[in-house]
């Protein structure tokens, strides 16, 4: 099955901007149509990997995914029941940061607005990209995933929340090693910078824990999202209530 155009949330664009549900209605529209161009000229991009998962704690201190170790609660939290994870990549690529460039060389609000809806569009993209890795896993099962592990697992497989280095106590060295495993350099043209930024900027590394029990959301509120520092919400003492 091809696989659906990726679409840009606009109550979430209005979010990042610090807008809400209260958004003027020119706000809105402006929005709307800078979605709707962007979804038009380029889609995100994404690569993963399915891995086994082994508990280390003895010997390295934490979780094993092939060569990387994640070590902290929050990776032992959410991968508690998981016997396998997956490592996700998603950027905008090159493409995005050459038009929020332009963008901001001409209209810095407008600017303003496409990187809040660049934000929102990596974020559908990393969406899109577990809805396939559900599809795939209970279409196919065990088959061609070609791994070591064997067990009996049952019907359906079940997705934890994804959650990022720099999430909790999760380290953000960990971009690199992500990046590294699933070659994102030469597949998707994204490399770690010495801070363990992603370049580009609208990229996100991710883990994902497969189980066969179904999972709870654990990952949700100010302590674990990645604007915590700069949220606009925050700083009038409210939450965005995600």
């Amino acid at each position: 099955m091809e696989d659906k155009k990726i679409k840009i949330s606009v109550p979430e664009v209005l979010r990042y901007l610090g807008a809400g549900k209260n958004a003027p209605e020119e706000l809105r529209r402006m929005v709307s149509d800078t979605a709707a161009r962007l979804e038009n000229m380029i889609q995100p991009r994404y690569i993963y990997k399915i891995l086994n998962l082994y508990r280390d704690f003895e010997q390295s201190g934490g979780l094993r995914i092939g060569d990387m170790i994640l070590r902290g609660n929050s990776a032992r939290m959410m991968l508690e029941q998981c016997d396998r994870a997956v490592l996700l990549l998603c950027t905008l690529g090159m493409e995005f940061e050459n038009m929020l460039r332009a963008a901001r060389a001409r209209d810095m609000a407008r600017a303003v607005i496409l990187d809040a809806c660049g934000s929102a569009f990596v974020e559908s993209g990393c969406d899109a990209a577990e809805d396939k890795i559900k599809r795939e896993l209970n279409k196919n099962l065990d088959k061609n995933l070609n791994l070591d592990l064997k067990r009996e697992w049952k019907k359906e497989y079940f997705l934890t929340d994804r959650f990022s280095p720099g999430y909790g106590d999760l380290e953000l060295n960990l971009q690199k090693e992500i990046c590294n495993l699933l070659d994102g350099t030469r597949r998707l043209g994204v490399y770690v910078t010495d801070s363990y930024m992603l370049n580009p900027s609208k990229s996100v590394t991710a883990v994902i824990g497969i189980s066969d029990r179904k999972q709870a959301a654990r990952i949700r509120g100010c302590a674990y999202c990645i604007l915590k520092e700069s949220c606009e919400y925050k700083k009038t003492g409210k939450s965005c209530k995600i």
